[in-house]
């Protein structure tokens, strides 16, 4: 099993970024890669496709969101990488009235020889998203 973590400081309120965060349709507001996110739902067990600048296409699957701890967690269904068991979490926590930390998470099973690959890509992606929220709450 594979496992990728990146975090972040963000200079905003923690329920100020879980707001965008808990948004199951609003990846592409803060990760530059995701071009169209679509959505059929915002509930456990709601699909999201994800269109990446290359045109590749990701389905995921929210699995829990807990507005109180400001936690998702979501798997991915479809994806043109080779990985599997993929399950993803992010996390907000609070640092100070002004401040606080977004964790972007995940473990996963990758294809035998693409392990360093997938753990590359993945930490390209979940750093554009705390840079992308570091942006948006500027």
């Amino acid at each position: 099993m594979q496992e990728v973590n990146i975090n972040g400081m963000i200079n905003a309120p923690a329920d100020e970024v879980w707001k965008v965060i808990s948004d199951f349709g609003a990846l592409n507001t803060f990760v530059e890669a995701v071009v169209k996110c679509t959505t059929d739902g915002s509930e456990a067990g709601a699909i999201r496709t994800l269109t990446l600048q290359d045109g590749g296409e990701v389905k995921e699957r929210l699995l829990s969101l807990d507005n109180k701890k400001r936690i998702l967690k979501y798997t991915i269904s479809e994806s043109p990488m080779p990985i599997e068991n993929y399950e993803g979490k992010m996390e907000v926590k609070n640092l100070s009235d002004t401040k606080s930390e977004f964790i972007w998470s995940s473990t996963f099973e990758a294809a035998e020889g693409t392990e360093q690959d997938m753990k590359k890509a993945l930490s390209g992606l979940y750093s554009l998203g705390v840079e992308g929220l570091k942006k948006k709450f500027a």
